[in-house]
């Protein structure tokens, strides 16, 4: 299989370490089903090249992730989603995971004085922008 095109983003400023950044995404793709087993992902330094941060640190959170069983090393080919992941979620285990994000949202837009109807609008608003 080829290296799947997926998209990461990384926020240096939100107080969580990058290579954590990089394996809650994995993670999350992998719930969703974005990435199958027998996935590639980027190289190191693909990955590192991409996201402009040290490839150091996107090995740390390979290496991390494989520790987990989340992917395995494929010689010569690069880390490879496992067939039998043990990080599929439930639609409502993800749920709860995103629930945790939301929460945080709603806490900043009510101190920003926002009303609900005009956090949600900010939240379609970009959930347009992604697709």
């Amino acid at each position: 299989m080829a290296s799947v095109p997926i998209q990461f983003e990384i926020h240096p400023s939100s107080g969580v370490p990058i290579f954590r950044q990089i394996m809650d995404q994995v993670r999350a793709q992998v719930a969703s089903g974005r990435l199958k087993a027998g996935d590639l992902l980027p190289s190191v330094r693909q990955m590192g090249a991409e996201l402009q941060v040290n490839m150091m640190t996107v090995s740390k959170a390979y290496s991390r992730l494989e520790a987990e069983g989340v992917l395995e090393r494929d010689r010569g080919m690069g880390m490879r989603v496992r067939t039998a992941s043990p990080t599929s979620a439930s639609v409502g285990d993800r749920q709860q995971e995103l629930r945790e994000l939301v929460d945080h949202v709603a806490t900043r837009g009510l101190q920003l004085g926002l009303t609900d109807e005009q956090i949600v609008a900010v939240v379609k608003m970009v959930l347009k922008e992604r697709r």
